[in-house]
């Protein structure tokens, strides 16, 4: 059970404190609510272009790393397509110079040209690295748009082409900044070895004298229900063969959400779960297979992928995956299988609990998703996964007429 206490300033920002005498260090985690969906289509790669500039200078500190450094600390962001964290952690004694960091940049960037040019550039360069000419870098880049017509997911958290970014002007950046990375967008969660007292004067001091503004209303289109199977097949020059399944799911906030994700792990979660043992093992249709679940705030992806060796043809491995979707649609799975997925998901669930870090980030995320209280609630939600409820989603989700399917092949090799 992860105690903490919440409050809120007056400007909205909502924070939340959890105490942990058993580390020296203090983590201090702000998530934004803006992400790649909150993009216009014609404007995309907003959202992670800001986690870049967020770490080019604020308007009274030139440089957001020297200083952490100084005082022993690190930091780092990562942006997905719901949402933007930006996290530091400093040992607990240097508390407040992660606070006076991280609350000036909330109050206002330092829009320069240059900053803006040397970010710009940084994250074109990524776009080329990490998705263009990198094998298998581009398959988000297709399979989103395969899935997705309607919904901004259609597009990847770098964007959905260059051009986005490179046309980006200084009015543009502004203005999405003034929309999203204010107060009462924001999540602020300070874990560690900290008191409650302590970091309400320290929140007091620091961000309380940000301006309130508004919160943006999200308005996203719905995406229709898929009714009919979806395929693209590219060819690129990349060592093997691949496949990608995409079936539409409910969202991370949807309670049948832990029995798809239970479903995942019973096919691809280890050497004993079932694609394994019969695609890898015994068929040896595929080098490497896995099923997951995309875990997005609106509705998601479950998606199926894997790698086959260069005399498999793309049908036969398609149709292993097909006969292993149609056992677990139409036989309950044994009782002992899914006790075991539950363990490993209770031991990961724990596991993850021990690191200062990886608990405010779920906090934060939690308390996005609903309430924080929710972060206490994982274990029992996945405890609750009936035999009954997995064949009911596996036959609502692992419908052919709900994928979207993409053959990623690899150049002459006969397939």
């Amino acid at each position: 059970m992860i105690q903490f206490d919440k409050f809120t300033l007056q400007n909205n920002l909502t924070v939340i404190v959890h105490q942990d005498k058993s580390t020296p260090l203090a983590c201090v985690n702000i998530l934004f609510d803006v992400g790649a969906r909150d993009e216009d289509e014609s404007k995309t790669g907003f959202a992670h272009l800001f986690e870049h500039l967020m770490f080019g200078g604020s308007v009274n500190i030139a440089s957001f790393d020297e200083p952490l450094q100084i005082v022993g600390g690190e930091n780092n962001a990562f942006t997905t397509n719901d949402i933007t964290n930006y996290y530091c952690t400093v040992p607990a004694e240097n508390i407040e110079t992660a606070f006076w960091l991280e609350s000036d940049r909330m109050l206002s960037l330092a829009f320069t040209e240059k900053s803006l040019e040397v970010q710009r550039s940084v994250v074109i360069e990524e776009f080329k690295q990490r998705y263009l000419n990198q094998p298998y870098g581009d398959v988000w880049l297709l399979l989103r748009p395969l899935a997705y017509k309607t919904h901004p997911y259609k597009w990847a958290t770098i964007g959905k082409e260059i051009s986005h970014i490179e046309d980006a002007t200084m009015t543009d950046v502004k203005s999405f900044f003034k929309k999203h990375y204010n107060p009462a967008n924001a999540i602020l969660v300070v874990a560690g070895d900290v008191e409650l007292e302590q970091v309400k004067q320290l929140c007091e001091k620091w961000f309380a004298p940000i301006p309130n503004i508004e919160k943006p209303k999200r308005n996203l289109p719905v995406e229709p229900k898929q009714t009919e199977p979806r395929r693209l097949t590219v060819e690129r020059d990349v060592p093997a063969n691949s496949i990608y399944k995409a079936y539409h799911m409910c969202s991370r906030k949807d309670k049948e959400y832990h029995t798809i994700d239970i479903i995942s792990d019973i096919l691809s979660r280890g050497n004993s779960s079932r694609l394994y043992k019969s695609l890898i093992k015994e068929k040896q249709l595929f080098t490497e297979i896995n099923a997951y679940v995309m875990g997005d705030f609106d509705k998601g992806l479950f998606v199926i992928s894997g790698k086959t060796p260069d005399h498999i043809k793309m049908e036969d491995a398609e149709r292993g995956i097909f006969d292993e979707l149609e056992k677990i649609k139409n036989e309950l799975v044994g009782a002992h299988e899914l006790q075991k997925c539950k363990n490993k998901v209770e031991s990961s669930v724990t596991f993850s609990e021990t690191d200062v870090l990886t608990k405010a980030t779920n906090l934060a995320i939690s308390e996005l998703l609903g309430d924080a209280s929710l972060i206490n609630q994982e274990i029992e939600k996945y405890a609750a996964v009936t035999l009954e409820d997995i064949r009911t989603q596996a036959n609502l989700v692992l419908d052919e007429n709900n994928c979207s399917t993409l053959y990623y092949l690899a150049k002459n090799n006969g397939n």
